[in-house]
């Protein structure tokens, strides 16, 4: 297990290092100037000397070719400066770490409501295939997996913000009021929209391991003894199907966050999607870099994690690593 632990680390940094140095690469390419806010007469009424555009290159590094940009950048994060905003000049770390615990929440609550949902769906829909609740459950998942997020979650806010006055239509917060049940009334909406998707793809992944468990010998004897059905699939067949929804979950890590991307600017929520989108318009790299870098790491600590856990869920994995 150690020299597993140690190969996946190894392996994790070399994609960190490949990710920053394409992400940087399309930055450095992408037509447009990084100072364009400071420049441009239709954008800011104060014209910078060129002597003062050029200090504020060097400051924020933006001297030099792609090479000594890039080494420059990432000697900086390497010892945790993370660079400041070309737009507001605040460190971009301070300000992603500020928004980080908005979509951790948002992302986290997705992530648990798609597997407690998912769990039972894809079980039910596997154990009686091609019946009547296999069909229900099938035709909703193909829904939820065609559903873009930006319209499902307009939709939400036309019917239940705006007919029904049930949950806030955007926030995260009412002004003036600072409590737990305000913050969940705000992110009611905005975390069924997210975990939709997910939802639909991990009944179709589970349905389709039960069915291949159902034809296992081990669970035809379970039944030939009278074992009751809702017995045999929550200690037998749910074990067996633990690897795929562990699988999916750290798989799905980079959905959540990108998706989480869309559904922030659908409903105003103060995030990293919102905060990455406005550093898109005002061509705010370090920022964008910023942003980049920490999706990746979730997605590459998601795909670690469930790498370690597959020893737990199936001892034969653990031994065989052990080997």
């Amino acid at each position: 297990m150690k020299d597993f632990i140690i190969k996946r680390l190894a392996q994790t940094l070399l994609v960190l290092v490949f990710v920053s140095m394409f992400a940087f690469s399309i930055i450095y390419f992408s037509p447009g100037d990084p100072l364009y806010l400071y420049t441009s007469p239709a954008v800011s009424s104060y014209k910078m000397t060129e002597e003062q555009l050029n200090d504020m290159r060097e400051a924020l590094g933006l001297n030099g070719n792609v090479a000594q940009r890039y080494v420059n950048w990432a000697g900086k994060m390497l010892k945790g400066d993370w660079g400041l905003s070309i737009s507001n000049h605040q460190p971009v770390k301070t300000q992603i770490l500020d928004r980080l615990p908005n979509t951790i929440g948002l992302m986290g609550a997705a992530l648990l409501l798609s597997i407690l949902i998912s769990i039972p769906l894809g079980l039910l829909a596997g154990y009686y295939k091609n019946r009547w609740i296999d069909n229900i459950i099938s035709g909703i998942s193909y829904l939820g997996i065609s559903l873009p997020a930006f319209w499902f979650g307009i939709m939400l806010i036309i019917v239940f913000s705006l007919h029904l006055s049930w949950f806030p239509s955007a926030g995260m917060r009412t002004i003036g009021v600072n409590s737990a049940m305000d913050v969940i009334r705000h992110g009611v909406l905005p975390v069924i929209v997210l975990s939709v998707n997910n939802t639909a793809v991990f009944v179709r992944y589970i349905r389709s391991n039960t069915i291949e468990q159902k034809e296992e010998e081990y669970v035809m004897t379970a039944i030939s003894k009278g074992v009751p059905k809702m017995r045999v699939l929550r200690g037998h067949v749910l074990k067996n199907c633990l690897l795929p929804i562990i699988t999916m979950v750290g798989m799905n890590f980079g959905t959540l966050i990108t998706g989480s991307f869309i559904v922030e600017s659908v409903f105003g929520w103060p995030g990293l999607g919102t905060l990455c989108l406005d550093a898109i318009n005002s061509r705010d790299y370090t920022m964008i870099m910023g942003i980049t870098m920490l999706a990746c790491m979730v997605l590459l600590i998601g795909n670690f994690l469930a790498d370690l856990l597959y020893g737990f869920a199936d001892p034969r994995i653990k031994q065989g690593r052990e080997k």
